[in-house]
């Protein structure tokens, strides 16, 4: 059995995040010890490096518990995880699609900047219907 910060080092998930994870029904409540704290057993810690493996990756927490319980689910078929996946790298596609945009828009505001001008045309422009 490990305490909090031991599962927290173990998995790479900060001790508050845990408590978050545990709240928002992520990861279930962990056990007690005779004096109240959490202890976590190595099927806990695995679920939690699993957890943020995902969330390093970007996937939702409504997708996490998702694909957690498919992980969990005897009858589930990889196709059901794929699904999960295509759609996450769907929502990536077009996140980068609208951060191109933006950089290109960032670009023409600054490019109208000079060093030493007393008015900025980014500044005036930002102000601009």
């Amino acid at each position: 059995m490990y305490e909090i910060g031991q599962a927290a080092r173990l998995s790479g998930v900060n001790a508050e995040t845990i408590r978050y994870y545990e709240r928002k029904g992520v990861v279930p409540r962990a056990e007690r010890s005779s004096s109240g704290r959490r202890v976590y057993e190595k099927a806990d810690i695995a679920r939690l490096r699993f957890v943020r493996r995902c969330r390093d990756l970007g996937f939702p927490i409504p997708d996490v518990k998702t694909l957690l319980a498919l992980s969990s689910d005897d009858r589930a078929r990889c196709s059901d995880a794929q699904k999960v996946g295509e759609n996450h790298l769907k929502a990536v596609r077009a996140k980068i699609s609208d951060l191109v945009q933006l950089e290109g828009a960032l670009m023409e505001l600054i490019a109208h900047c000079e060093t030493g001008r007393l008015e900025c045309p980014m500044l005036r422009r930002l102000f601009t219907d």
